[in-house]
C-alpha cells in the first residue's frame, strides 16, 4: 500500500504521522510549536525528515488560516502565520513527491471523513476545538471552500460585545468556545492549572460548573450558528477539546429543533488533521 506523511501544525504543537492509504498509523512525532514562521518551518521540515522512507510518496501538511489549495499558498494566519512564497519551496525535504497545502481543519474533516466518524457522509461539517476554532465542511461529497477559504466558522459572531478575538474582532465563537478561552475562564474563578475540560461538570463546585455552563453556551451559540447557515446533518468534533466538547454539548441540548443536529467527537481525536494531511497529499479532496 502507498504511505504518505501528513503533518498537523497546531497553536500549541505540531504532530507528524506516516500514513498507509488505508489510514492506518506507521509512525508518529511530536513537538511544541514555535510560533515564529522560520522556526516552524524549520520544525516541519525536521518532522517529514524524521518519518521519511522509500515507501513515502506524498507530504501533506496542514496549517491554520486561510490557504490558496492551487498555489500551494498560506493566505493569512493567525497563531502560526506561514504566509508569503509556496509552503512546498520551503520545505527541503518535500522535494521529489507530491505535496498538499490546506487548511488544517479541512484535513481534519478529509480523516474522518475517509476513514473515521464521518465514513459515509455525503454532508457534514466539523469544528476543531483547540487552542482556537478551526471549521470545514463537505457538501454533496465536495469540500465546500467558496471562494477559496470558506469554513472559518471560529469567527462567527456570538456576541457583539464579546471578548477580543486574534483575528481583530470581538465576540467570536472562537473567543468563548475555544480552549484559550476555557483556560481564561479557569484561570479567573480560581480553579487548579491542571484541571481538565472533562472533569468540570464532574466536580462539586460552584465555580467549576459557572465556567462549564458559559463554555457550553459558547459552543451551542457557535453549534445553532452553524446549523442555521450549513444544515449539515452531522457535525464532528475534533481538536484536543472535540471530546469534552461533545460531553458538555450533550448534557445541553439544543432548545429549538430548527437547529438540532446530531454531534459527534472524531473518531481519530488529535490525529485527524494529520491522518488527513497524508490521505489528502495521497488523493487530493475535491
Amino acid at each position: 500500500m502507498r504511505e504518505a506523511i501528513g503533518v498537523d501544525v497546531g497553536g500549541t504543537g505540531i504532530k507528524a504521522l506516516r500514513v498507509r492509504e488505508d489510514g492506518a498509523v506507521l509512525a508518529e512525532s511530536s513537538a511544541p510549536t514555535d510560533r515564529r514562521a522560520e522556526a516552524a518551518l524549520a520544525q516541519i521540515d525536521a518532522s517529514i525528515a524524521a518519518l521519511d522512507g522509500p515507501a513515502v510518496s506524498a507530504i501533506g501538511v496542514g496549517v491554520p488560516g486561510r490557504v490558496d489549495v492551487r498555489d500551494g499558498r498560506m493566505l493569512s494566519g493567525g497563531y502560526v502565520d506561514l504566509s508569503g512564497p509556496p509552503v512546498r519551496d520551503r520545505l527541503p525535504s518535500v522535494a521529489g513527491r507530491a505535496f498538499h497545502l490546506d487548511n488544517d481543519a479541512v484535513l481534519a474533516l478529509v480523516g474522518e471523513a475517509r476513514a473515521g466518524a464521518a465514513k459515509g457522509l455525503a454532508t457534514v461539517a466539523m469544528l476543531t476545538i483547540g487552542t482556537g476554532i478551526g471549521g470545514a465542511a463537505i457538501a454533496d461529497g465536495r469540500v465546500l471552500r467558496g471562494a477559496g477559504g470558506a469554513g472559518h466558522f471560529g469567527h462567527f459572531t456570538v456576541e457583539l460585545d464579546g471578548a477580543p478575538c486574534v483575528c481583530g474582532r470581538r465576540g467570536c465563537f472562537e473567543a468563548s468556545g475555544s480552549g484559550t478561552a476555557l483556560g481564561a475562564a479557569m484561570r479567573a474563578a480560581g480553579l487548579p492549572p491542571d484541571l481538565r475540560a472533562e472533569d468540570l461538570g464532574r466536580r462539586d463546585d460552584a465555580a467549576a460548573h459557572a465556567v462549564l455552563d458559559r463554555w457550553t453556551r459558547g459552543l451551542r451559540a457557535g453549534v445553532g450558528t452553524l446549523v442555521a447557515a450549513l444544515d449539515p446533518g452531522t457535525i464532528v468534533l475534533g481538536g484536543s477539546l472535540g471530546p469534552a466538547a461533545a460531553e458538555a454539548l450533550a448534557r445541553a441540548p439544543e432548545a429549538s429543533p430548527w437547529f438540532a443536529c446530531s454531534v459527534l467527537p472524531a473518531a481519530f481525536g488529535s490525529r485527524a488533521g494529520a491522518i488527513g494531511a497524508a490521505l489528502a497529499a495521497l488523493d487530493p479532496p475535491r
